[in-house]
């Protein structure tokens, strides 16, 4: 059973996906992540290393990747997977939908999926919070300057 959270934020899509695609930075907004990074572009296939702050650090690969509207990435380790969804829909105005979906699969997720539906549900509204923080954040700084949105 996937643990889902949802925000409306009041950031176009593109602004709260450069966030996403800023991976080393993540940490800014994710109060569950220590360190992140992707040995390459933020694209299908490219793989990476995420460590929480609680636990050790673990692969990841981007298993989907729509520019301005989804990323998915997916961690394994021996018996054990979560995919980690995350969907921007646009709504009126310049407000965006975000969800964030975590699943997980393999033998072991029988024992660790509980444990960490229960972290996860108590960690995603901040992480969305704090992405919404950021992403307003960053959208009114921009509407002041040049009307550009950064990369």
């Amino acid at each position: 059973m996937p643990v889902e959270h949802r925000i409306t934020v009041a950031a176009p899509a593109d602004t709260i996906f450069a966030l996403y695609a800023d991976v080393p930075n993540w940490h800014t907004w994710d109060p569950d992540t220590k360190r992140a990074r992707l040995d390459g572009p933020f694209a299908v296939g490219s793989r990476g290393r995420l460590t929480p702050t609680q636990g050790n650090t673990v692969p990841m690969v981007l298993t989907r990747v729509v520019p301005g509207r989804a990323f998915t990435a997916q961690s394994r380790i021996p018996l054990f997977s979560m995919v980690f969804e995350h969907e921007l829909t646009p709504l009126t105005g310049a407000q965006t939908e975000v969800v964030h979906r975590v699943s997980f699969t393999g033998p072991l997720s029988l024992l660790l999926a509980p444990l960490m539906t229960r972290r996860l549900n108590s960690g995603l509204p901040v992480t969305l919070a704090r992405l919404q923080a950021r992403a307003e954040g960053v959208g009114a700084r921009i509407s002041s300057q040049s009307g550009q949105y950064p990369q």
